[in-house]
């Protein structure tokens, strides 16, 4: 089980994604309903993982989201990836930083 420090952090990085895509997407400052939802499940889905260290998501051997809500993140992910650096520099470096290199 990751720990409440990881878990924190990872929902940490996932909420300011989330802002910026619904900034984005639906032009509002604060997170729509439908982006509330999705936090709040993506909070559900990460105090449950049962990994340590926990993986991606995208890397995971247990996938814990729903299709349709995996498929939703992914369009998140895409949409504010690449906002990440200039928005949040240090968070971002932060992520890649701590991400195991890429199996070839």
């Amino acid at each position: 089980m990751p720990s409440d420090k990881e878990i924190r952090e990872e929902l940490d990085t996932i909420a300011r994604m989330l802002r910026i895509y619904c900034r984005g997407r639906h032009g509002g400052r604060a997170l729509c309903p439908s982006c509330a939802e999705l936090l709040a499940y993506a909070e559900l889905r990460l105090s449950k993982c049962p990994h340590d260290p926990k993986p991606a998501c995208k890397d995971c051997p247990t996938h814990c989201y729903s299709p349709e809500k995996r498929e939703l993140m992914r369009e998140v992910m895409r949409y504010a990836g690449p906002r990440m650096p200039l928005r949040h520099p240090l968070l971002t470096l932060k992520h890649y930083l701590k991400k195991p290199p890429r199996r070839k």
